[in-house]
């Protein structure tokens, strides 16, 4: 298992397991989080845009050129700002810090 620390934009946590494959987006749907994912991981939006804790974004592998471009469209961009669809869960992100922007938004839930 892989354990995710989710902190939304209200401070609250909320774990999730995953198993080691998992897309960080569709574990963070499954926890209820307001990332919609429009695009359905196609790199086309920045709906699932999340905020990696800096100790945890240097682990991850290095962002592409298209997943850049889409972050340039994210509101409430960091330095450690990806795209969760593009983040597939390895055994050494044990632990891992999301947090998820004030913006995020799922519209799917109205």
């Amino acid at each position: 298992m892989v354990k995710v620390e989710f902190v939304t934009s209200g401070g609250e946590r909320v774990s999730a397991n995953a198993e080691p494959g998992d897309n960080l987006l569709r574990v963070a749907q499954v926890a209820g989080l307001p990332l919609e994912g429009t695009c359905e991981g196609q790199m086309a939006c920045s709906t699932c845009h999340v905020i990696v804790a800096e100790d945890w974004f240097d682990r991850l592998e290095e962002a592409s050129e298209e997943e850049e471009d889409m972050l340039d469209l994210a509101a409430g961009v960091a330095r450690t700002s990806r795209l969760s669809c593009q983040i597939d869960l390895t055994p050494e992100l044990d632990g891992l810090e999301i947090r998820i922007p004030a913006e995020s938004h799922d519209m799917r839930r109205f």
